[in-house]
């Protein structure tokens, strides 16, 4: 049987998670870099390597750069939110005619920039909860088992590849309600990260600031229910504190950005969020807070803050 290629785009935690998984079921996977000095560095590592239990394990994945004009069928957007749209309209003209793209960023807001950008293009939306970081260049460690959901919110039907990601141990959901779970993963997001970031702290130690955690899941509560998302509204306030308890050790992905002074995921996350209240007129006065001193902080460290 003839298998689409799968093209990978961010060779980062998740991308390489997703490739090494792909390549290792002997599915035909390329991963696109971009410039000529990513793909030196690639090929004179000779491939990606996959830590899992101790064990790393090495899959020479084919690359490529922007330059080549093989076509793409199927691509794995695995890029931070703020590069997705500028990325997908630089491969646009190699996109085939119903190419489908997975769309795994961070936050709300890329995945309707990149829709727009290929109108041509079935885009997928996807969440993830798997944890993965990377212990190296092109060197990923599986640090956590999680899930995968999919869903495309233009076009309710599964694709027929799924069982491709069973087959490859990527563990997976296809759901009519993809957009819930997005909400929902963005309402936990805005809860904790911006928050480790201004105490600078781990996930864990946001046990010790009970009162603004309450304050902050009962405004993104209310969010919720009036963007029309109730269902991900529901007992968010224990969801984060589950999510705090059980990743205490970890420091959140926007603290980790900050601490290698990276661009940050604001827009994407709080700044969505706040957007959001706006356009419907709703007054959250703790998380529009939380905004302008994260957006302080950030200008402060020399750090964009968009």
């Amino acid at each position: 049987m003839q298998h689409t290629p799968w093209h990978i785009l961010g060779a980062g935690s998740l991308g390489t998670l997703w490739a090494c998984r792909l390549a290792r079921q002997g599915l035909p996977v390329t991963l696109i870099l971009r410039d000529t000095a990513r793909l030196a560095s690639y090929q004179a590592a000779g491939g990606l390597t996959l830590v899992e239990q101790g064990i790393g394990r090495h899959y020479a994945v084919p690359a490529e750069n922007f330059a080549s004009q093989t076509p793409i069928k199927r691509l794995l957007l695995a890029c931070k939110a703020y590069d997705a749209e500028q990325v997908v309209k630089r491969l646009a003209p190699r996109l085939a005619e119903g190419a489908e793209l997975i769309l795994l960023q961070n936050g709300l807001g890329s995945q309707e920039a990149v829709a727009a950008a290929v109108p041509h293009a079935r885009c997928i939306f996807a969440s993830s909860t798997e944890g993965a970081f990377r212990s190296d260049d092109w060197q990923v460690t599986f640090a956590g088992h999680g899930f995968n959901w999919l869903g495309d919110p233009a076009k309710p039907a599964a694709p027929y590849w799924l069982n491709e990601l069973a087959d490859s141990g990527i563990p997976h959901q296809w759901t009519a309600d993809i957009l819930t779970r997005l909400w929902r993963k963005l309402a936990l997001n805005c809860a904790i990260n911006p928050l480790t970031v201004l105490h600078d702290c781990r996930n864990g130690e946001l046990q010790q600031h009970p009162a603004q955690v309450a304050t902050l899941c009962a405004e993104l509560a209310e969010l919720l229910e009036y963007c029309g998302q109730p269902q991900a509204a529901v007992d968010l306030h224990e969801e984060v504190l589950r999510v705090i308890q059980a990743t205490a050790a970890n420091f959140s992905s926007m603290h980790q950005d900050v601490a290698r002074r990276q661009r940050t995921e604001i827009s994407y996350l709080l700044g969505y969020a706040c957007a959001t209240a706006q356009r419907h007129r709703r007054s959250l006065p703790h998380l529009q807070q939380l905004h302008g001193q994260l957006v302080q902080h950030l200008q402060a460290l020399g750090l964009p803050s968009t």
